[in-house]
């Protein structure tokens, strides 16, 4: 998944960004992400299955938001919206801080296609499943 994909599953969690996760742990910075952030959020994800699957499903989530989201099913929306809100906060406050950086990123910067080349390593995982 390219990060302009990614960046419209991060539009439909904008909505819903952890706000569990928000409220159980200090908030993440909206510092801006570096390719050494993503890297380590890969590392310790990739590095887990458990994580590996949580991401793996929460990416599917996030297209299943953005399709209720384009439906105006705002019920379907909030249905699916607490349960990523609680997948999410099993990934780590690391993953948190990075999508909430990755918000104001601009996809086509440098940064931005850095990010989305190592964000791509989790993505493999999951389409070879």
């Amino acid at each position: 998944m390219t990060l302009l994909p990614r960046l419209a599953v991060l539009a439909a969690f904008s909505v819903i960004l952890p706000m569990a996760a928000v409220a159980q742990q200090p908030a993440p910075s909206a510092a801006k992400p570096t390719k050494a952030a993503a890297q380590k959020v890969v590392q310790i994800i990739g590095a887990d299955k458990a994580k590996t699957k949580t991401y793996c499903d929460l990416i599917a989530l996030g297209e299943d938001i953005d399709a209720a989201a384009q439906k105006k099913d705002e019920k379907k929306m909030d249905e699916l919206s607490q349960k990523a809100d609680t997948m999410a906060a099993t990934l780590g406050q690391d993953y948190v801080t990075l999508m909430a950086g990755l918000e104001d990123m601009d996809p086509n910067s440098k940064d931005g296609q850095d990010i989305a080349g190592v964000l791509d390593g989790l993505d493999k995982l999951c389409d070879a499943k």
